[in-house]
Order: structure tokens, then C-alpha cells, then sequence
């Protein structure tokens, strides 16, 4: 959860128009506060460097194999944002793939952050190797029309970061961009780990605080035991990360109330909800199982998952 975005893409919402049980209004109901508090997250966390992290030094070698050798790459980007993380992505795949060109299908629902992907591109010449296929849709609609078209074309890349929050059936969904791949192509999925204080979080709060009507609250530990429930193979790594909730503890602080609407994705999370919710969630932030005190600050747990699937045997 660059909610990419969580990095402009991460929270890219497939699904923003939801909103919780009243009285509880969800975050994302408000774009210009759900904006602002991601900056803000942004801001105080080490999410975006420790994808960065895996882009640059994990990911090469997983890209050194896809394509074997072929001239040109199909790759597809699920719920891409503004193209930041899809761009340092498509960067390595050609460092690994140099001459090879590539076909980029770009998935994202959002008519802004598409036009900011547009503009990023417009920037970059050196990205002359890539030609861009612009579907403002979600991915249930990309899987709809896909299937209507019935085409018969293979992916040898599929990313989707921080994206399957917001469809109704992770498992469906990774299913059928399982069903796209290549004979040496990868799936590769980012999403908040399960062991993270997010992880705990949802866990204890699901019903208060979770969208029944999309996977809001699913961790890599969910995927994990999904995968391998149905047999399929993949490899899985943990990202270190952290964010600074020191100001949660101070009542009033405007600092604190953003960082946890966005914790909790609520709107006005210390105004609307119970009192009772309110000292449950603020002890559970401040217990050990999501964060650490060191120097009078209050670091939560901030951990991502990168989970690797390989095409269906």
C-alpha cells in the first residue's frame, strides 16, 4: 500500500468510489485529504526506497530470464499510476533484454494519473525501445475486454504493485494474469507484508475498518496461502520499511489526525470514530506486534512483500 501510486500507482484505487458503514467515511471519498495524507506517508516513510532497493538489486535477475531471448517483450503494468515505478522497471528489463523492443500494455483507471504516465514518457527518449498501449480501465475490465477480444498474445512480464487491494477476488484476478504468461514469463505482485503492523492491523480491525466489497485488507500472507492452496509455484522476499507515527499519540495534532486517516482509511478517523475504536487502534499502533520506540519516536512497521509466479505447468 506507492499506494504507487502508492507511489502515485500503490493507491491508485480500483474501487475508489466504495465507502464504509456509516458512520465511518472511507479516506478515498475525500481526494483532496487522501492526497495529502499520501504525501504525507510518502514523506515519512521508506516505502518508495525500499522498492527502489528491489527494483535495482533483486529484480534484474528475475528479468534475466523471461523472453529467452526472444526479440520483443510483451509486458503489462496492473494499476500503473503516474508510471514512476513501471518506468525504473521497464529500465532494468532493458538493461537485462537490450535488444530486444517491447510492447507495453499500461492498466490504470485513473484519467490523471494516466495523463502524468503520458507526460513522464514524453520526458524520456531513451524509452524509444518501448511502445505504450494507454487502457484507462480497471482490471477487471482489462480482463473483460481481453476476453471479448480473445486474444491469443502472451505476456513474459506482469506487475502488479500495490494494486489487488482494491479488486473483489485477488485469487481470480492473479488467475487470469497467470493464464497470460509466456513459457518464461513472470508475475510479479507487491502488496503490504503480513508480518507489517498493517498485517496486524487488518487482522484486529477488519470489520471496522475494512471494505467488505473490495480485498482492502489482504497482505502477502493472504496471497501466500492462497498460491499455495492451489498449487502454484512462486518465490516470495521481504521489504524492510518504516514509517514515522510519532504524531498519532498527540491529540489535536494535525500531523498525527492525517497519518491516521491514512492508517486507517478512514476520513477523520479521531473525530468520527467511537472512543472505544479510537484507544483500540491507537494502543494497537503503539504495541510492540506493529511498532518500536527508539528515541522518543514511534516507528511502525511498514514491511511490503514481493511475491514472483511463475506461468501455470
Amino acid at each position: 500500500m506507492w499506494p504507487c501510486d502508492r507511489l502515485s500507482r500503490s493507491r491508485t484505487r480500483f474501487g475508489r468510489a466504495h465507502t464504509m458503514a456509516a458512520p465511518l467515511k472511507s479516506l478515498v471519498s475525500d481526494d483532496g485529504r487522501y492526497q495529502t495524507a499520501f504525501q504525507l506517508f510518502l514523506q515519512r516513510s521508506s516505502e518508495h526506497q525500499c522498492m527502489l532497493d528491489f527494483i535495482h538489486t533483486q529484480l534484474p535477475d528475475i528479468l534475466a530470464s523471461v523472453g529467452d531471448g526472444k526479440p520483443h517483450l510483451n509486458v503489462i503494468g496492473v494499476g500503473s499510476g503516474a508510471g514512476e515505478i513501471d518506468l525504473e522497471m521497464l529500465s532494468e528489463l532493458h538493461q537485462k533484454h537490450p535488444a530486444a523492443t517491447v510492447d507495453n500494455e499500461v492498466v490504470e483507471p485513473s484519467a490523471q494519473q494516466l495523463h502524468n504516465y503520458r507526460v513522464l514518457v514524453s520526458q524520456k527518449p531513451e524509452l524509444s525501445f518501448v511502445k505504450f498501449s494507454w487502457n484507462q480501465m480497471t482490471a477487471a475490465q482489462f480482463e473483460e475486454r481481453w476476453k471479448l477480444k480473445k486474444t491469443t498474445a502472451k505476456a513474459d512480464f506482469i506487475h502488479m504493485v500495490q494494486m489487488l487491494y482494491y479488486v473483489k477476488d485477488p485469487g481470480a484476478t492473479i488467475s487470469f494474469f497467470q493464464h497470460l504468461l509466456s513459457e518464461k514469463g513472470k508475475l510479479l505482485i507487491i502488496l503490504v507484508s503480513g508480518q507489517s503492523g498493517w498485517g496486524k492491523l487488518w487482522r484486529t480491525y477488519r470489520h471496522q475498518l475494512c471494505n467488505a466489497e473490495i480485498s482492502q485488507c489482504v497482505t502477502t500472507a493472504d496471497i501466500e496461502s492462497y498460491l499455495e492452496s492451489t498449487g502454484v509455484r512462486y518465490r516470495s522476499y521481504e521489504l524492510p520499511s518504516q514509517l514515522d507515527i510519532t504524531e498519532c499519540f498527540s491529540e489535536g495534532d494535525g500531523t498525527g489526525e492525517l497519518l491516521l486517516d491514512f492508517l486507517t482509511e478512514v476520513l477523520d478517523f479521531s473525530k468520527t470514530a467511537s472512543p472505544e475504536l479510537k484507544a483500540g487502534v491507537l494502543e494497537l499502533l503503539r504495541h510492540p506486534d506493529c511498532s518500536v520506540e527508539t528515541q522518543g519516536r514511534v516507528i511502525f512497521n511498514n514491511n511490503l512483500g514481493v511475491l514472483v509466479i511463475d506461468p501455470q505447468s
